[in-house]
C-alpha cells in the first residue's frame, strides 16, 4: 500500500467512500492525442470543489485546456467553526483520495488553492489563522509538509477566471462579471495582454441582495412585497454603486461581449431556456432576462421541472436531463434568490444597454471551474 493510500485510507473509511474509491479505475474521455490529467481542489466560501483537466503536453498556449469532471462539496468553511473546519479537512482528504485512486492522477498533478473568498471573509473577521491551521492540516493529513496551499487574491481570481472562461478568440474584447453569493467581480484586459487586468468589484451578490431586501419586508412575506422591496434596493444602494463602479472601469467603450458567470448566470440560462442545456455557454438580450423576471414574480411555478419539461416539443432532447438540471437549480436558489440574482443581473446589464451600440450578453453556466483551471494550466506552463 502506497504512502499516500496509508494516510487517507482511514479518513476514506470514516466517510463511506470506500465502495467508490475501492472499484476500478475510471476512465476518462481525453480530447487530445498526447496530454496529462491535472486536478484542481479549490477550498472555496460554501465548499470545497475539484476539477479535472486535460492539458495537452506540448501545448505552449494558456488557456488550451480539455475540463474532464468537476465536482463539490458543501462544508461552509466561512463560518469558521469546529465543525466546518473539521468537513472542509474531510472533503479535502476525499477528493484528493478520488483523484488519485480513481482516475490514477500522480499526487504531483494535484494542487489545492483556497479562493479569494475566504480570504476576503478571514480578513474581514480576522480569521486568518483558520486558514493556516487548514493548510497545516492538510499538509499533515497527507504526509506531504511542502504540499503548496495558495491563497489567491481577488485581482488574481478575476485575471485567471477571465483566462479559465473566455475563449482566445475573445479574451480582449470581453468584459467577464461573475456575480456571486455575497458580491460580484470580475474585469477586462485593455491593453492587449493579461497581465493587466481592470479589476471590477461590487459589493452586492445574489446573497446580499436577498438579505437586504428581507429587511425591508416589515413582516410581510409575500411575494408581492418582497418584489417590492427588491424594486427599492435595486433603485437604492445597489443602483448608485453600480452605475459608479461601471462608469469608473471604461468597460462600456473597451468591450463588445459582457458575459456573466456565477450562480445566478447558470440559474437562469437553465430555467431560461431549458432546450440548451447541454450548451455551456449560452446567448441572450436584456429583454429576454427582463421577460424572465417577470415571470419569475408572476408565474413561478411555470419554471418546476414537470411544467418546464412539458412545454419542451422536441423530443429529441433528453427531457430526463433536463428535468434533472432544472431540479438542481431550484436546490440551490429559492424564488426569492432567483428574483435577487436576476434583478442584480439585469441592473447590471441595463448599463450597456445603449441606443447605438449594442452589446453581446452571455451567460456562462460552468463558470465554478474556470478560474482553477486556469491556475492548474497556468502554473504546469511556468
Amino acid at each position: 500500500m502506497s504512502r499516500l493510500l496509508r494516510c487517507i485510507l482511514p479518513v476514506i473509511v470514516l466517510t463511506g467512500l470506500v465502495p467508490a474509491l475501492s472499484s476500478a479505475q475510471y476512465k476518462l474521455k481525453l480530447k487530445y492525442n498526447n496530454s496529462s490529467v491535472y486536478a484542481g481542489i479549490e477550498i472555496g466560501s460554501k465548499g470545497v470543489k475539484m476539477s479535472l483537466l486535460e492539458i495537452a503536453r506540448n501545448s505552449k498556449k494558456i488557456g488550451s485546456f480539455n475540463i474532464l469532471k468537476d465536482t463539490s462539496v458543501n462544508t461552509d468553511f466561512i463560518t469558521f467553526n469546529d465543525a466546518s473546519f473539521s468537513a472542509t479537512l474531510t472533503s479535502v482528504c476525499n477528493l484528493y483520495a478520488a483523484a488519485f485512486l480513481n482516475y490514477n492522477i500522480p499526487t504531483e498533478h494535484i494542487f489545492t488553492v483556497v479562493s479569494s473568498g475566504v480570504k476576503i471573509q478571514a480578513e474581514k473577521d480576522n480569521k486568518q489563522s483558520w486558514i493556516n491551521r487548514l493548510a497545516d492540516s492538510i499538509r499533515f493529513k497527507m504526509k506531504e509538509p511542502k504540499r503548496a496551499v495558495d491563497v489567491v487574491d481577488v485581482l488574481q481570481e478575476a485575471r485567471l477566471s477571465h483566462l479559465g472562461i473566455i475563449p482566445e478568440s475573445k479574451r480582449y474584447t470581453t468584459f467577464l462579471i461573475d456575480i456571486g453569493s455575497g458580491n460580484t467581480k470580475g474585469g477586462y484586459f485593455p491593453n492587449g495582454n493579461t497581465k493587466d487586468l481592470k479589476l471590477f468589484q461590487l459589493s452586492w451578490g445574489t446573497k446580499s441582495t436577498a438579505n437586504a431586501t428581507e429587511k425591508r419586508c416589515d413582516g410581510d412575506k409575500s411575494i408581492a412585497n418582497f418584489s417590492k422591496q427588491l424594486g427599492r434596493v435595486i433603485a437604492g444602494p445597489v443602483n448608485t454603486e453600480v452605475i459608479y463602479t461601471i462608469n469608473e472601469s471604461g468597460a462600456y467603450n473597451m468591450s463588445d461581449n459582457i458575459a456573466f458567470s456565477g450562480g445566478i448566470a447558470w440559474s437562469v440560462a437553465t430555467l431560461l431556456l431549458p432546450e440548451l442545456t447541454d450548451n455551456a455557454v449560452v446567448s441572450v438580450t436584456y429583454d429576454d432576462v427582463a421577460k424572465f423576471s417577470e415571470k419569475l414574480s408572476a408565474s413561478y411555478n411555470a419554471f418546476s421541472d414537470s411544467a418546464i419539461v412539458k412545454n419542451i416539443k422536441d423530443n429529441t432532447l433528453d427531457k430526463a436531463a433536463i428535468a434533472r438540471e432544472v431540479k438542481r437549480v431550484h436546490q440551490v436558489f429559492d424564488q426569492r434568490s432567483l428574483l435577487s440574482g436576476t434583478a442584480l443581473l439585469l441592473k447590471i446589464m441595463r448599463q450597456f444597454e445603449g441606443i447605438y451600440e449594442k452589446k453581446q450578453f452571455y451567460l456562462i453556466k460552468n463558470g465554478q471551474v474556470g478560474w482553477i483551471s486556469a491556475y492548474v494550466d497556468q502554473n504546469i506552463s511556468q
